[in-house]
């Protein structure tokens, strides 16, 4: 099926509901179509991944496709009301009255309790009956995925490799997922159809959200679903890092199980990096998969734990020691969210940003040096003052830019089988002492990309010029290079021997090498070599504002609760 072909049989079966016949006398034509017939039998044929088909849809800018034939092609023992909900929403693309058409006959369906009918069942009634139940057959023994899936965004295939005697198999086994990425502006706006076109087919939505987005955007959100008709279970935690542990992801669990959440209806995920990780890991452990979508409020989880495979919360003095991978099957970055953020929020942020310009993306970094300080004061361009203006242009294509980087460098590589990762820059000792030392996030991996950086130039790997220009952006974000925590060799030590377990025996320091926007990986640091690195890195970081100490690198410094104090 290609794009042409799509629109063409979307629009012949929008001429069965035209004229003046009742709801029943439409559907039974709609049963009895020949069209009909070939369009769901393709449709639910199609592997998760067509790659003629997504290649059509990137090229002709219908990209939005996608992600909605996927869980169209999951529709045929779903309700009636879904599946005309879908077509509603494929339809729209390429033509507003059309997408209109069937979503007049979904609530038409849904009014009459039809749409409560599986379209299996309905289809099998008609007069293709036999037709349609001998592909359910076929189904049942060829294509389960397409017949009974669990829920459309993943299908798993295996081979499998027995001796004569049943005494050995070998297995080799495969499981696709999908997620998408988008840029948003203003996600609760009314017209924005999004969120509805997930939620409406369900009637409902469950939707776990940080109390501080609750605080200034419960209100839009609320009123939000209300306009659409769809109810709002709403669970609001706070998303301190204090918060990052076990026990809260057991009470998100209590919480889905007494709403019943089901194994095909996404959660809803809103709020920073913190609720991102623990909500995706609650979403991942429920059922053993439970989908979500992932709306950042914060740059971190815009454009860094949003999007992330790797679900988690901290536990015995480490950031991330307990996860799961299990990606969002739609992630959402949001500007309109930065306007509420203190500074101190969006200036520790912008490490992620920094984090992907050094290591992947070198016109990133240029941007971000022509944007300065500036994109943090005017909360990425969402301020008054900023409309209209190149630093809201500006802020636009960096936010863009790093969630592309960053995305290209995670999704090789989802569930982390290799350590040729430039996105772990400046997360190779920071975990073992950000939560020590009561830094923020970003802060405390700022000062593990300038370490980085300075033990890639001890060996020759950059020149002085990319060391420099690396710790002067990093400084000119008011981020920072130094902590006196550096000096405990101890707990240092230790934190290289955690992650060097953590990352399968290899220490694979992503670090920069080359020029701006290239990786290479530290592999070989010994102790001594470490504390050496740390002594020299301490002078380097003298000559700049503050020792090298970044502004408000505190948690306790922005209003959050101190981590250190649990240890």
């Amino acid at each position: 099926m290609i794009i042409q072909e799509l629109e063409e049989s979307l629009r012949n079966i929008s001429l069965l509901f035209e004229g003046s016949c009742n709801v029943d006398q439409q559907i039974e034509a709609f049963c009895n179509s020949q069209i009909v017939y070939e369009f769901v039998t393709e449709l639910s044929s199609l592997p998760l991944h067509n790659h003629d088909l997504e290649k059509s849809c990137a090229e002709e800018g219908a990209l939005d496709l996608v992600a909605i034939i996927r869980r169209l092609r999951g529709c045929y023992s779903r309700p009636i009301f879904t599946f005309f909900c879908l077509l509603s929403e494929t339809a729209r693309v390429f033509d507003r009255s059309l997408g209109r058409c069937f979503e007049n006959v979904a609530f038409k369906l849904q009014k009459d309790k039809l749409g409560e009918k599986s379209l299996k069942s309905l289809l099998g009634s008609g007069g293709l009956a036999e037709s349609y139940n001998e592909y359910s057959n076929l189904l049942e023994k060829e294509n389960p995925h397409a017949l009974y899936p669990t829920s459309p965004y993943r299908e798993s295939e295996a081979l499998i490799y027995k001796s004569p005697d049943d005494l050995r198999v070998e297995a080799v086994m495969a499981c696709k997922t999908y997620t998408s990425i988008r840029i948003e502006e203003d996600i609760f706006d009314r017209s924005n159809l999004i969120l509805r076109d997930f939620y409406l087919p369900l009637g409902r939505c469950v939707c776990l959200v940080d109390e501080n987005v609750e605080k200034f955007y419960g209100s839009e959100l609320n009123g939000y679903f209300e306009a659409n008709n769809i109810t709002l279970n709403k669970l609001i935690y706070r998303g301190m890092e204090v918060d990052k542990s076990l026990p809260i992801v057991e009470n998100i669990l209590n919480d889905f199980k007494t709403l019943n959440v089901a194994r095909h209806e996404p959660v809803l995920v809103i709020g920073g990096g913190v609720i991102a990780d623990i909500g995706g890991l609650a979403c991942a452990l429920f059922n053993r998969n439970t989908p979500y979508i992932m709306i950042g409020s914060s740059i971190v989880s815009a454009i860094d734990a949003g999007p992330s495979p790797r679900t988690c919360c901290d536990g015995h003095g480490y950031k991330n020691l307990t996860g799961a991978y299990h990606a969002p099957i739609l992630a959402i970055a949001d500007r309109s969210f930065f306007k509420t953020l203190r500074l101190g929020w969006l200036r520790h942020g912008i490490a992620e940003i920094i984090k992907m310009a050094i290591v992947k993306d070198g016109r990133l970094f240029e941007q971000l040096e022509i944007a300065g300080f500036e994109i943090v004061k005017t909360r990425f361009g969402t301020s008054d003052s900023a409309k209209g203006k190149e630093i809201e242009t500006l802020s636009k294509k960096i936010l863009a830019g790093a969630m592309r980087s960053y995305v290209e460098s995670e999704y090789d590589n989802l569930n982390e089988t290799h350590q040729c990762r430039p996105h772990a820059y400046g997360h190779t000792w920071s975990p073992g002492f950000e939560l020590q030392a009561g830094l923020l996030h970003g802060h405390a991996v700022s000062i593990g990309m300038g370490l980085g950086a300075f033990l890639s130039w001890q060996r020759g790997w950059i020149n002085q010029e990319t060391l420099t220009r690396i710790a002067d952006l990093i400084s000119s974000f008011e981020l920072s290079l130094w902590h006196e925590i550096l000096l405990d060799e101890e707990l240092i030590w230790t934190a290289q021997t955690s992650v060097t377990d953590k990352r399968g025996g290899n220490l694979a320091a992503p670090v920069p090498r080359g020029e701006i926007g290239m990786c290479g990986y530290l592999n070989e640091l010994s102790r001594e070599q470490l504390r050496e690195g740390i002594i020299g890195y301490r002078s380097f970081c003298e000559k700049y504002p503050r020792s090298g100490v970044g502004v408000e690198p505190l948690c306790a410094d922005v209003g959050l609760e101190d981590p250190s104090k649990k240890f």
